[in-house]
């Protein structure tokens, strides 16, 4: 798992928009400026979700199997 998710202390079960909200807060306002580091800040925002998807999957119990 991402250290960055980690870093973000939230729990598996929030929704999507609130990891990207308190992702946004977290970065410090000139880094939000600055134009041409966009593309790297959708990578991060991009990575963060990749791992808020893999905790949210580790955390989902195992669906029994169907009876054949």
């Amino acid at each position: 798992m991402s250290r960055a998710y980690q870093d973000l202390g939230l729990s598996p079960e929030v929704s999507l928009l609130k990891v990207l909200r308190t992702a946004i807060r977290r970065l410090h306002p000139d880094t939000l400026a600055v134009r041409s580091w966009r593309d790297a800040r959708k990578r991060y925002y991009r990575e963060l979700l990749l791992a808020h998807a893999a905790a949210q999957a580790a955390t989902e119990a195992p669906q029994p199997a169907e009876a054949g």
